[in-house]
């Protein structure tokens, strides 16, 4: 049976300026946005009062489907490259590729009845001051590509805050672009009067808002942001949306709440509305009140910040106690789990992946709902003590708290880079470079691996030209964040490739940044060019007498074209002393 979409037609939507200001129209009537960004369960975002959800990029058909069952619409996101993942707005090619795809996107959604408008690019732009001229104009063409193509639905851009050239290049240079959508955290509250000063001429919408963000946050001594805990983040939610939203009328079209659904970023609750068990945190009861115009009749838990009972900086194997304040609103009862896990140390990840850390068996010595004793591992290293409450109805709260073994921090050999998945594995393969449009990477490829139960998969589809990936830390770390590991003691880099044919020409090593970056690698070795066989072979990079002391960039390896698609195959990457 084909999906009720599939008969339907499309709703135009369009952006019309009055003398009272800017307004959204869908089908010719007042559309404000009350939505949120994430795949969390789209029906209960639905019966929390949104009536928008947004992407930023990917596959939409079965979203668009199902939030047209539910009388939702999307804002569907199209994904433009980031220079600090490799791309290279001078290359013609990529930006050609990258106009096609979008392209395709357009053509395969802009009838559906879902639809709401067109997200070209989210933070395309970088994190800097914005001034690329290249960047902006690959961003316009591609608006303007899709207003030829879809007249019947409005584009937006969304940059990471207003700072820098942003407004400059989208209001005044970059015809093509109907609505400004902006990211901001802290600064959520100042959006308004930073577009008003900047000579905004275009509508707005706040199109992730949530808590302040770890680069926004007090830290500790060693490095480790604190973050809110669930119940200020709601009442940060609240206060950014009626600062901002609520504070601009004419000017603002609506807002996306962030995140809706679990992540890790910076810890595993950081940005989540939603625990990883998909329960609701207080920051579902402020939005749903906002968008609903009533609190639900089931409120989440309340949770004080945790108090450590001394220093925060504790000896191997010391206990420390810590307290607490949990509350129902309701007055129910209570259930209480208190964890101790290893600090990621990537707090600033830009919304890459990054994999949960696992608790810690033992580490809890005694929990309760006012508190906790807690025996430190014996490994020097940053930790975060977590707690979360669950309400007799599934509502959650939680807090957590940094704390620092004393010592030095050196890995045990082997030290791995790769080991059956990318799942909590020390570096991050997301630094693709050369042509990215025509590499694929499989981190669980279970077809003929050498050891375990899977190796890396990597495909690069160009006749020409080279592709390539760096397994980097923090993510998309190019020398301009801090980071690394220390892996002092290593001799080499060993692992085990294989071509899919034989006769792959690819070029491998450890360390890829230079001194002219901020953040530079200890040191850089590659070996080139080297030739491979169809059979798993041991590789090695040497190390002796390198400095190790601070390795953003754990591997790295490209791969030359060969007139033909290239598929070659790795496993078990570590660092190793000895031979």
């Amino acid at each position: 049976m084909m999906p009720a979409a599939a008969a339907a037609e499309a709703i135009p939507v369009e952006v019309r300026q009055s003398e009272s200001g800017w307004q959204l129209l869908r089908g010719g009537e007042p559309f404000f946005i009350r939505g949120a960004g994430g795949d969390g369960p789209l029906g209960e975002l639905a019966a929390a009062g949104a009536n928008s959800i947004r992407t930023w990029g990917g596959d939409a058909g079965a979203l668009l489907d199902d939030a047209h069952a539910l009388g939702m619409t999307v804002t569907v996101g199209i994904w433009l490259g980031h220079e600090r993942h490799g791309f290279d707005y001078s290359d013609n090619a990529q930006v050609a590729a990258q106009l096609e795809q979008a392209r395709e996107t357009v053509l395969k959604y802009k009838d559906h009845p879902a639809l709401l408008m067109w997200g070209v690019g989210n933070e395309a732009e970088g994190f800097g001051n914005a001034d690329n001229p290249a960047v902006w104009k690959a961003i316009n063409d591609v608006a303007a590509m899709v207003k030829e193509l879809d007249p019947h639905h409005p584009t937006m851009t969304v940059t990471a805050f207003v700072h820098g050239e942003r407004i400059d290049f989208l209001h005044n240079k970059s015809p093509a672009i109907d609505i400004h959508g902006v990211n901001a955290y802290g600064g959520a509250q100042a959006v308004p009067q930073f577009l008003r000063d900047g000579g905004a001429s275009k509508p707005f919408v706040l199109t992730e808002f949530g808590p302040l963000g770890p680069w926004e946050m007090p830290k500790t001594d060693w490095g480790a942001p604190y973050e809110q805990t669930s119940t200020a983040k709601a009442d940060f939610y609240r206060e950014s949306y009626e600062k901002s939203i609520e504070a601009a009328p004419g000017m603002a079209l609506g807002a996306y709440a962030f995140l809706w659904g679990d992540k890790v970023e910076a810890t595993e609750t950081w940005f989540g509305m939603l625990l990883a068990d998909g329960s609701q945190t207080g920051a579902v009861d402020a939005m749903t009140e906002i968008w609903s115009g009533s609190p639900p009749k089931d409120l989440a838990p309340t949770v004080e910040p945790i108090e450590i009972a001394g220093p925060a900086q504790l000896e191997p194997g010391q206990l420390v106690d810590v307290s607490t304040a949990l509350g129902d609103p309701e007055g129910g009862d209570l259930r209480v789990r208190w964890t101790l896990r290893a600090d990621s140390g990537d707090y600033l990840t830009g919304g890459d992946y990054r994999p949960p850390m696992p608790d810690i068996d033992g580490a809890i010595v005694e929990g309760r709902a006012d508190g906790a004793r807690v025996r430190m591992p014996d490994d020097p290293g940053a930790y975060r003590l977590f707690v979360y409450a669950w309400d007799q109805g599934g509502k959650a709260a939680t807090a957590n708290v940094p704390l620092l073994v004393k010592g030095e921090v050196r890995p045990p050999m082997p030290f791995p880079v790769y080991t059956d998945s990318f799942d909590n594995m020390p570096w991050v393969p997301s630094g693709f470079m050369g042509n990215t449009d025509a590499l694929s990477l499989d981190g669980a490829n279970a077809e003929n691996p050498a050891m375990g139960d899977a190796s890396i998969k990597i495909r690069y589809a160009g006749r020409y030209g080279w592709a390539g990936i760096a397994w980097q830390h923090p993510p998309n770390n190019w020398g301009d964040q801090d980071g690394g590991f220390n892996v002092e003691g290593a001799t080499a880099l060993e692992f085990l490739m294989r071509g899919a044919e034989g006769g792959e020409t690819v070029s491998f090593g450890v360390g890829l940044t230079g001194k002219g970056k901020d953040f530079p690698d200890s040191s850089k070795t590659e070996i080139k060019d080297v030739v491979l066989t169809d059979q798993w072979q041991r590789y090695v990079v040497p190390l002796q007498g390198k400095d190790l002391s601070s390795i953003k960039t754990g591997f790295f390896i490209s791969i030359t074209g060969d007139r033909k698609p290239v598929t070659l195959y790795l496993d078990t990457i570590r660092f190793i002393s000895g031979d």
